[in-house]
């Protein structure tokens, strides 16, 4: 999320004030020194290394993708359902609102079974995909660099 109110500035000059090994050790540095009081607009977090990371959750079949699609088809017509039932005159809206996600699951699983069945077994697993990094630098504006050095209470 971003400020509206900060204007870019023009571009300064970073060094590195410490590196490691994984993100959240970087983002408790860059709290730490937000707890302090230091300006944490004149820091970044910069991952090298970067490479995408699969995680299998699980193995994948028709009948699963049907009923998850179902769950995502039902939601759908959940809003759906209030949308119109909002404006249906002499029905009782919360038959308008059973339909929709009756409806819209059933059309879910059918999507979601077709689109597992076409894969024909060359995907017949779920997964989560990420991007890790080897490492990761708390970079820190020049101009500023002492300040934060000082606040660490280190002699880097």
């Amino acid at each position: 999320m971003t400020d509206a109110s900060v204007q870019p500035t023009e571009e300064v000059a970073q060094t590195p004030l410490r590196e490691f090994s994984n993100y959240r050790e970087a983002a408790a540095l860059v709290d730490k020194l937000s707890d302090d009081g230091f300006d944490v607009s004149r820091l970044r977090i910069v991952g090298t290394g970067l490479r995408s990371v699969e995680q299998i959750t699980g193995r994948m079949t028709v009948a699963k993708a049907a009923g998850m699609g179902a769950i995502g088809g039902a939601w759908f017509g959940l809003l759906i359902g209030v949308i119109f039932g909002l404006f249906v005159i002499g029905i009782a809206w919360w038959a308008v609102l059973l339909f929709s996600v009756l409806l819209g699951a059933l059309w879910g699983a059918i999507f979601g079974a077709i689109g597992q069945w076409s894969t024909r077994g060359q995907r017949d697993f779920s997964s989560v995909k990420t991007m890790e990094a080897s490492s990761y630098s708390v970079m820190v504006d020049v101009t500023h660099a002492d300040e934060a050095r000082r606040m660490l209470g280190a002699g880097l």
